[in-house]
């Protein structure tokens, strides 16, 4: 295996809403992913030849990193490769209220394909859900689920209900709550605003966040 695929993201801790809803007290910072390309691919790579062990005729990933990631695996196995825009109600209170969607020029080329939905990193799976649910609505046949790396238990809980087989090249535990769950919560602990206490890069180096 190429360097840890953890070592390409910065992390934090504190008490964050994830995009799932669920709370977490880590946050990775993924925009800084695909910042070394070289390394990303090289994973990639490896994800994708564990795919190809299974049958589908097209890569979709969510945007924004799965896409990238995703891009590479098609790339790697000469498949067409499609994405998923991120739809965000101006109020994402409640659990997987964040939609992704087909551009409308390609969704009828979805239909009737068997597709392999690619991430990048995967924990509750809320881009992953939104993104098969849109490929089952232009028609496609969802035949497998690619993640670089699984955060926790519920990707694999989630694939075993959808009767999906799940490839990832690194599963590292991870702990997430329902808000109603929440030790944090419950401790009083207030929400932790990533944007706000994201590293701040020195004048010229990219290599202090965003």
């Amino acid at each position: 295996m190429p360097a840890d695929i953890l070592e390409l993201v910065a992390s934090r801790t504190g008490h964050f809403r994830l995009e799932s809803g669920h709370h977490a007290e880590r946050w990775l910072d993924l925009e800084r992913l695909c910042m070394n390309v070289r390394a990303v691919e090289d994973h990639a790579a490896a994800l994708a030849d564990r795919l190809a062990r299974h049958s589908f005729d097209v890569v979709c990933g969510p945007l924004v990193e799965g896409a990238f990631v995703a891009l590479m695996v098609a790339g790697r196995l000469a498949k067409p490769f499609f994405y998923a825009e991120r739809l965000a109600p101006a109020q994402t209170s409640g659990m997987f209220a964040v939609r992704y969607a087909i551009p409308l020029s390609v969704r009828p080329e979805l239909d009737g394909k068997r597709v392999a939905i690619v991430n990048d990193f995967t924990s509750a799976g809320s881009a992953v859900r939104g993104t098969m649910q849109d490929v089952r609505a232009c028609g496609g046949v969802v035949a497998v689920i690619g993640s670089l790396v699984v955060l926790g238990n519920e990707a694999a809980r989630f694939c075993d209900r959808e009767n999906l087989p799940l490839e990832a090249l690194e599963c590292v535990p991870f702990e997430m709550w329902e808000p109603s769950a929440c030790p944090l919560c419950t401790a009083g602990k207030p929400l932790t605003d990533p944007l706000a206490t994201a590293p701040r890069p020195a004048a010229g180096n990219l290599d202090g966040g965003r």
